[in-house]
């Protein structure tokens, strides 16, 4: 594999798409402009989506707003999310997000809508652990078929899954931790990641030990992290954009918790609707996007990495924000994608 070598330390706003070019095996990518296909590559790869497929729990908890099934209003203990904060794993997401909305915070609850709010535009784990809970496993399964999903695994509890490295496993003698974790049916360690969720519950002091979470489990970890395609991905933005596919009440709800960033004026000056929701870990980077613009022009574009450096990924973290403004913002930018990253 190809590395993108670079003595610069200066921002590339090119390097996204050398990377995708010099790195085929390891990007994919999916981008439509006004209902015109401009780029597809390995369109139906699947790759682990890491915070992207909070998406989905945003688009169930809609759904389940909207027909009355939950009280978007319904105030809840914070306590009861702290559960599933597990601190120094989350980037500050969860504590960020506490500070964010203390003012909305009433005799220690919180809502259910600024909870998944929290989720998305934090990307608290813990948001994500309680809310999954909350709407049902089986029902967020539900929606990825209501949804036309084909190709996505299934969405587990992602402050659980943290504590993979912490129980002993049966059998596999003579394996490294990360090689059981690997070697693990996808039914096996689904069940794994529920008992521990219980245990979150049952124990408070169990997430004071992380157990064994180096590199090599973290990268075992990273992989089996619900994973599906940039092609489903780029689908799902498209129902959310052209408002058509939800009820009235079910897009009123998607909007408040996806479209956050038209609170910015300077946003809302371009954009009519706009959202974005990303997910990394050490070796993955993912991005979603959708927008439409003041003039009636639309755009929904995914775009997912995986098998990165640490200098990959800080260098394409910083050169994703380039390429996300420069398609959402330089419609010719869109069209040098399209020469570059030919379908």
């Amino acid at each position: 594999m190809t590395g993108c070598k670079t003595n610069d330390p200066t921002p590339d706003k090119d390097f996204v798409l050398k990377f995708i070019k010099e790195n085929p095996g390891r990007s994919s990518l999916k981008l439509v402009r006004n209902d015109t296909l401009f780029a597809l590559h390995n369109g139906d790869k699947m790759m682990p989506l890491a915070s992207t497929a909070k998406i989905i729990l945003v688009i169930e908890y809609a759904r389940q707003a909207a027909a009355g099934e939950i009280n978007a209003a319904e105030m809840v203990p914070v306590a009861d999310l702290e559960k599933f904060n597990v601190s120094g794993t989350d980037g500050g997401a969860h504590v960020n997000w506490l500070a964010a909305v203390s003012a909305k915070i009433i005799n220690q609850k919180i809502s259910i809508r600024e909870i998944t709010r929290g989720m998305i535009q934090f990307s608290s784990n813990a948001n994500q652990e309680w809310l999954l809970a909350k709407l049902g496993p089986e029902k967020v399964e539900a929606e990825l078929k209501h949804l036309g999903v084909k190709n996505h695994d299934k969405v587990f509890y992602l402050a659980s899954s943290l504590f993979v490295g912490k129980e002993a496993f049966p059998g596999l003698k003579g394996k490294s931790l990360a090689e059981k974790l690997r070697g693990m049916s996808n039914s096996d360690y689904l069940t794994f990641i529920n008992l521990i969720h219980e245990k979150l519950l049952a124990e408070p002091s169990y997430k004071s030990d992380l157990g064994d979470f180096g590199t090599d489990v973290q990268k075992a970890w990273s992989d089996r992290l619900t994973g599906s395609t940039v092609t489903e991905y780029a689908g799902i933005l498209k129902k959310i954009n052209n408002r058509k596919f939800f009820s009235i009440e079910e897009q009123k709800y998607l909007d408040e918790i996806m479209e956050y960033l038209l609170e910015n004026p300077a946003n809302s000056e371009v954009f009519e609707h706009i959202g974005i929701k990303g997910g990394s870990t050490l070796f993955v980077l993912t991005k979603a996007v959708y927008a439409t613009d003041k003039k009636g022009n639309k755009v929904e574009f995914a775009y997912f990495f995986n098998d990165l450096s640490n200098e990959e990924n800080s260098r394409l973290q910083v050169g994703m924000n380039y390429f996300d403004q420069n398609i959402l913002l330089m419609p010719t930018f869109v069209h040098e994608v399209k020469e570059q990253i030919p379908n």
